[in-house]
């Protein structure tokens, strides 16, 4: 006796549905205006030939329909790529049908030639023509001049290739055993979430003056605010300051990480609180609530956001430490525990404990961010977010963002990468990566694949290429060079990439036995005039500019998930392309970029470099014209070419492909 038992497969197996999260546990993202590779796995038994297309609905309940191909690597993956443009919460599913036309066609092409069935399969096909002129009645003559017994065979299956019938078939062929798969969710983010070029200076140190005693007074929200502007002509559209909080006394950090502070020097933002307040106020030094205000205001005049840092930790002195010491972790002689990342120690900065009180500390967290929302910001570069717990996270993210779904949260978690992927998957709308420590092209060709392609479902990347922590050793010794090929690759690889402040001025020397800027500002003031650099020609500013400008032309660049790697025989070149088919860029043309970078920074390196333009849409071998967006220089290149790059000259191609047929 059969039981009850329903099988869980539809007629049609529609299988491994992708972008989705790991689990389905939460919805895959996308951000607006990026183009999505969705794709499913669809076949059946037998030899019918189907058809497949994807449905996706977006916030609004609207559907909107886009065929799908096989993409011809014979393991039956389907693929349609589509923008998502209205932000929120979109479904999407795939509908997988027999072809009965196709079929038939294919059968009927093998088998009247060979005069095997041939009034059979000309009375099936003029019945299939019948049953599509239901929606295209032009078809019906036609069907019955197929049908017709007295016409000659050959003449009645011409009918089959007739254009009218080609179109009504592309456009609505007759189907059968139609399956539609499971729904998936989809967050569409607004693009911010997704495409910036990011800034980050410390407000104090803009208009810093050293006193005639050797003291400093300190810059002020209204001094950095002069600067804005010059970052928003460099290209910028995102400027990160570090916390602006007040800075506690207790054990302050002095010059390049020192125990000793003097009493004039500033310690670091990041031990946070003090008599004067603790996250929800602004550093004495920088000016009031209403500076801060007016930092806002200018930075949207020059078409800027500001991204502020959020860094749940407290200086000992932070109002916390004595109002609600349970969200503190005690040792057993008494002492509150103060922060390590061995063999590093923090004796400046007292961690959070977010088990002894988690409902009062989540919602203290919550209020903190809500305010500076109120205040203006954005965007939250969440410090070490993966040294506190990933449900607090999920939770903070999903309260701000129902109420303020324009809000972004970037991770800065240099950590394992289960713990990466997985702040992504909660909720992170960016993240940094190990981007900085990648220099090798085996490395590179690994971080590139990856996220473009394995974790870009819910891992969005942030490329710094320095930051006030990380001067790598290619940077210590590469010279200009190094600095060149590092903002080349973050500007181009990712939609989101950025700088801090002094990477234009070629800021190279360690402290000894670490990977910091000697002379770190986290722990100083660090005026610097970056005009008389520039004007003295000592300043990477206008390459930087003309990076950003590149992104600005170019939207394959404001792509994640459009880069493909290509292969060169040195092993210091690396070749990759990012890619935009005509149908998504505003003027209908299709836009390709080719990056060939020369990763060695000491040397004059010479290569063949391999293309497969399939990829970008340019196929049968045909040659085609490559501007270079740096120098201006052009050239005719196809499959194979060659390329010489001289580290102390220009030691990256930026490539824009013109494509051999024009518009699409």
């Amino acid at each position: 006796m059969a039981t009850d038992y329903e099988p869980r497969i539809g007629r049609i197996p529609i299988r491994d549905l992708s972008p989705r999260q790991p689990g389905d546990t939460w919805p895959a993202k996308a951000y607006r205006g990026e183009v999505i590779p969705f794709g499913a796995t669809v076949f059946v038994e037998g030899h019918d030939l189907i058809g497949a297309a994807l449905l996706v609905t977006a916030p609004d309940g609207s559907t909107s329909i886009h065929p799908m191909r096989d993409t011809g690597e014979g393991v039956d993956r389907w693929r349609a790529d589509a923008m998502v443009t209205a932000e929120g919460l979109h479904s999407w599913r795939v509908r997988a049908w027999v072809d009965d036309w196709a079929t038939w066609l294919h059968n009927a092409e093998l088998k009247i030639p060979a005069g095997v069935d041939v009034a059979l399969m000309l009375r099936i096909g003029a019945r299939l023509l019948n049953r599509a002129a239901s929606t295209a009645p032009e078809l019906a003559p036609l069907a019955k001049a197929m049908g017709d017994g007295r016409g000659k065979p050959a003449t009645r299956f011409a009918i089959a290739r007739d254009p009218r019938v080609t179109a009504a078939m592309e456009a609505n062929p007759p189907a059968s055993l139609v399956t539609e798969s499971e729904a998936v969710e989809l967050l569409v983010e607004r693009e911010r979430a997704g495409v910036g070029s990011w800034y980050e200076f410390f407000p104090r140190s803009e208009g810093a003056k050293r006193n005639r005693d050797g003291g400093w007074t300190s810059g002020t929200l209204r001094t950095a605010a002069k600067r804005l502007p010059a970052v928003a002509e460099m290209g910028f559209d995102v400027v990160y300051l570090p916390p602006i909080h007040p800075i506690g006394h207790s054990f302050r950090k002095g010059p390049n990480n020192s125990l000793e502070a003097g009493p004039g020097d500033p310690g670091s933002p990041w031990a946070i609180g003090s008599a004067e307040g603790g996250h929800d106020a602004v550093h004495p030094d920088l000016g009031t609530v209403e500076d801060f205000a007016f930092f806002v205001r200018a930075a949207k005049r020059v078409g800027m956001e500001v991204a502020l840092d959020l860094a749940l930790q407290c200086s000992p002195d932070h109002p916390w430490v004595s109002e609600r010491p349970e969200w503190f972790t005690r040792l057993p002689d008494g002492s509150i525990a103060y922060a390590e990342n061995p063999p590093k120690k923090y004796q400046d900065i007292y961690p959070l404990n977010f088990d002894n009180d988690p409902v009062g500390l989540r919602e203290e967290v919550l209020r903190i961010v809500l305010l500076w929302v109120s205040r203006g910001v954005r965007i939250f570069r969440v410090d070490n977010p993966h040294t506190k717990p990933v449900w607090f996270w999920e939770w903070l993210i999903h309260e701000v963002n129902a109420v303020h779904p324009e809000v972004v949260f970037l991770a800065e978690a240099f950590t394992a990468p289960a713990m990466m992927d997985l702040l992504g998957q909660v909720g992170f709308q960016q993240s940094y990566t190990y981007f900085t420590w990648r220099n090798t092209k085996p490395e590179l060709q690994e971080f590139l694949d990856t996220i473009s392609h394995r974790s870009a479902a819910f891992f969005r990347p942030n490329l710094f290429v320095s930051t006030p922590d990380i001067l790598t050793e290619y940077l210590q010794f590469g010279g200009v060079p190094a600095y060149k090929v590092r903002a080349a690759l973050a500007a181009t690889a990712s939609p989101s990439w950025g700088v801090y402040s002094g990477y234009e001025l070629y800021e190279n020397v360690a402290r000894p036995g670490s990977e910091e800027n000697i002379d770190n500002e986290k722990y100083e003031y660090k005026p610097r005039d970056f005009a008389a650099a520039e004007a003295a020609g000592r300043s990477l500013a206008p390459y930087l500019r003309r990076l950003n400008q590149i992104r600005r032309d170019h939207p394959a660049l404001r792509q994640l998930r459009n880069l493909d790697l290509h292969w060169s025989d040195d092993d210091a070149i690396l070749v990759y392309s990012k890619h935009l088919d005509g149908a998504f860029t505003p003027d209908g043309r299709p836009d390709t970029i080719v990056v060939v970078a020369n990763l060695d920074p000491h040397s004059v390196r010479e290569s063949g470099v391999y293309l497969d333009p399939r990829v970008f849409g340019i196929h049968g071998g045909a040659p085609f014209e490559v501007t270079d967006l740096l120098s201006g220089e052009r050239f005719i290149w196809n499959t194979e070419n060659f390329v010489r790059l001289d580290a102390f000259a220009e030691p990256v191609h930026i490539l824009a492909v013109t494509h051999p047929e024009g518009p699409r």
